[in-house]
């Protein structure tokens, strides 16, 4: 679909700079963006891979473990219904994990781990179950404890203070967090009981 609408987009960017005689501009743009991709890019790398590191010496340490640990009986709170041996928990609380330190690039794989065992649990149905949902919506609105990426944003534009932003991120994570899964739960039970009253 994205690729459908970012096409969409570049045609009409052609389309309008011929009419209004800007092509030039349009091919200055695309230069000079993609120069700032690559920059962009580069300059993320050295922090990414720093963070990532980090991720792998506790992985390596047992520390996600014992985090995920910490966080199992959160989990248990908001997946109710699914077994507790299930594989999904420790991909799920590892994801999170990886969310709170501000790693998206660690906490991907985790996550399709995850949601590849909640998909087992549901039994491949080409509906997601209420813990698909759930686990997608605490995945996107995603507490950071760390925001890694927007700090290293920060520290290239020239920013002296990069983490003076935590306050503001903690409570608007939280905030998107709250009412994410608030409205997941509600459209949950919504749907639960049409599934009930057709059965």
């Amino acid at each position: 679909m994205m690729t459908w609408i970012f096409s969409g987009l570049i045609v009409l960017s052609v389309v309008f700079s011929l009419f209004n005689g800007q092509v030039s501009a349009v091919s200055n743009a695309v230069i000079t963006g993609a120069d700032d991709a690559v920059a962009l890019c580069l300059s993320l790398i050295g922090i990414m891979a720093v963070w990532s590191g980090v991720m792998k010496v506790a992985q390596q340490a047992g520390l996600t473990q014992k985090l995920s640990r910490l966080l199992r009986p959160v989990m248990h709170l908001l997946f109710k219904g699914l077994p507790d041996d299930s594989p999904a928990y420790e991909y799920m609380c590892m994801n999170v994990v990886a969310n709170l330190l501000g790693l998206g690039n660690a906490a991907t794989p985790l996550g399709l781990l995850a949601m590849r065992e909640l998909d087992r649990e549901n039994r491949y149905r080409p509906v997601a179950s209420r813990h698909m949902i759930v686990f997608v919506v605490l995945n996107t609105a995603s507490l950071q404890l760390i925001p890694t990426t927007t700090a290293a944003l920060r520290l290239q534009n020239g920013s002296k203070a990069p983490m003076e932003i935590l306050p503001a991120v903690w409570i608007t994570t939280l905030c998107a967090l709250l009412a994410a899964l608030s409205v997941a739960f509600v459209l949950g039970k919504i749907s639960e009981a049409k599934d009930g009253k057709t059965k």
